[in-house]
């Protein structure tokens, strides 16, 4: 199974489309097998969910995304798991032993912050 894990630096990133890339990990049964970090080809609305089930991408783990994005990858059979935080390695380890929980997006489209107007 190949997983996609947004990511900023060695951590999941924030936001799965405005992530510096990407990094795309095999695993087999309940083993990471393989890491490669391929760049964010740029956040076009609607664009990454085709892109990365082009990759062959059956899940993707990010800190937030929206939820048309949510639709859109649930649209190409992609699994998406939000409110994932800390070390990508970590994170991957977990999801391959089926030990990762998600939460609550950490995205925040088209909500104000601080409750003003």
């Amino acid at each position: 199974m190949r997983v996609a894990i947004a990511t900023e630096g060695t951590e999941v990133a924030q936001h799965f489309g405005r992530c510096a890339s990407y990094t795309l990990v095999e695993i087999e049964g309940e083993e990471v097998v393989d890491y490669t970090v391929v760049p964010n080809p740029g956040h076009q609305p609607g664009f990454l969910p085709g892109y990365l089930a082009q990759q062959g991408v059956k899940c993707v783990i990010a800190g937030g995304m929206g939820p048309r994005a949510m639709n859109l990858f649930a649209d190409y059979g992609i699994e998406t798991v939000v409110g994932v935080t800390g070390p990508v390695t970590e994170v991957a380890e977990q999801f391959a032993r089926g030990e990762l929980q998600g939460g609550e997006s950490w995205c925040e489209h088209g909500q104000r912050k601080g409750g003003g107007p």
